[in-house]
């Protein structure tokens, strides 16, 4: 039996829409999976890689000064050292970070780097909600007079859904999400454009920060998924085209 073909124009433009769009999305899907493969792989060789000094002292035993021209992308996932002393009046909780099944806080503070009058906003750690008393805000400690602090610096501080406008920043104040910007505009303090997640454990605070999550395996999935949607829709315009090809036939 001869194979025929009936070739019809309305589903071949919705077959290559279809296809085209699947291309794309899966090439856009893998690309995605590449960037975070990329993460992972700063990820582990910044962690390697001697501190970064923040203001005087930088330049020795291998450490690097942030005034040296250092860009903050440069400084993500960086382990930093910084000397200085803590703006205790300017404390703000970011709300909804859960830990362990446990409602709580993360507690951010401004941190003025000795010998200079720039500031570094520094995410302490975490501390629990009074489960009795939603409005009450945990207590914590804050070391007085000079300090030397380590911590991982990061781009951001996390974000969770916010609904509708978190208005002006205030000393004490919770908050769903947090740049940097924001409180550098409410305290009129000058403020590097990254922030410090604190490590070691003192003061009350919890500091076991999470990994930032890759995903490569969720979107390596998704680009299967898309890459699928455009074999298909291919295959299922052949297969109805030698249908109808056949029965047009008889």
């Amino acid at each position: 039996m001869r194979l025929a073909f009936r070739f019809r124009v309305i589903p071949f433009v919705v077959t290559v829409a279809l296809v085209v769009l699947g291309v794309v999305l899966g090439n856009w899907q893998t690309r995605r999976a590449e960037e975070k493969l990329g993460i992972a792989a700063r990820l582990v060789e910044r962690g390697e890689q001697a501190p970064v000094v923040l203001g005087e002292g930088g330049g020795v035993d291998g450490h690097v000064r942030v005034e040296s021209g250092l860009h903050p992308t440069d400084l993500e996932y960086r382990r930093v050292r910084v000397t200085g002393e803590w703006v205790s009046q300017w404390p703000l909780f970011l709300d909804n970070r859960p830990l362990n099944g446990r409602a709580g806080f993360i507690l951010a503070m401004p941190f003025k780097i000795a010998g200079s009058d720039q500031h570094v906003l520094v995410l302490r750690g975490w501390l629990p909600r009074d489960a009795n008393d939603y409005a009450r805000l945990p207590d914590f400690q804050t070391p007085a007079g000079t300090v030397t602090i380590e911590g991982v610096a990061t781009l951001s501080a996390g974000h969770v859904m916010q609904l509708g406008g978190a208005g002006a920043l205030k000393p004490g104040m919770r908050v769903q999400n947090l740049d940097v910007d924001s409180v550098a505009k409410a305290s009129g303090l000058a403020l590097a454009p990254f922030f410090v997640q604190q490590s070691g454990q003192g003061e009350g605070l919890v500091r076991d920060w999470p990994a930032p999550s890759t995903g490569v395996d969720k979107h390596r999935g998704y680009a299967f998924q898309w890459y699928a949607l455009a074999a298909m829709a291919a295959l299922f315009f052949v297969i109805t085209g030698f249908r109808s090809g056949r029965k047009q036939a008889v």
